[in-house]
């Protein structure tokens, strides 16, 4: 493959041949790859913005508590038995408050 594109470049082949899966490439890596990793940091930066004090939450250690308070970095979280814990914004991963609120059933259209 290597081979064939330098023949390719010294004998005069075209330069599009070669462009053209590189740059395709290119396009699918974005797609696939970083386009999701974008959409997600866009969600939990959004899920974050909208916490409040008394929101369930649980956090990527998979501990679950309750918002105490709140600074510009971290919450304070109260987990059962009263014990206190304060963690980094980028820990959470789930506000348990909405996933456990019944989602509006849609009447079925006649």
């Amino acid at each position: 493959m290597i081979s064939t594109i330098i023949l390719q470049a010294a004998g005069g082949g075209s330069m599009l041949s070669t462009l053209v899966p590189m740059v395709l490439i290119m396009v699918v890596f974005y797609f696939f790859m970083i386009r999701p990793q974008v959409k997600k940091a866009k969600d939990h930066k959004k899920l974050v913005e909208e916490l409040k004090k008394g929101d369930k939450i649980v956090t990527t250690a998979g501990i679950h508590g309750r918002i105490v308070d709140m600074n510009d970095t971290t919450f304070l979280i109260e987990v059962e038995g009263g014990t206190k814990i304060r963690f980094d914004k980028t820990a959470i991963s789930l506000d348990a408050t909405k996933a456990a609120a019944p989602k509006a059933v849609e009447a079925p259209k006649a």
